[in-house]
């Protein structure tokens, strides 16, 4: 390997690395409004409050996800489009 293509791999590594950090993602787990199978999501507090559909990983159904962030602490909830 070129000492150029190492240097890209670590570039690429160290900006993986700041990227995570710096857009402050946070693991959060969540049960499934149709089927109930829990799931796990990654939620992005640096954007403040925010409403966005995903899809279920199990039932691939749509559910909003409302984030609301509020200085150090937030809250994550789901709902079906029907609620």
């Amino acid at each position: 390997m070129a000492s150029n293509e190492k240097a890209l791999q670590i570039d690429r590594r160290l900006y993986a690395q700041v990227t995570w950090e710096t857009a402050m993602l946070e693991s959060a787990l969540y049960d499934c409004p149709y089927c109930g199978e829990q799931s796990e999501t990654n939620v992005d507090l640096s954007g403040g409050d925010q409403n966005y559909v995903e899809d279920c990983q199990v039932c691939c159904r749509p559910i909003i996800f409302d984030l609301q962030v509020h200085g150090d602490e937030w809250m994550l909830e789901v709902r079906s489009e029907n609620e």
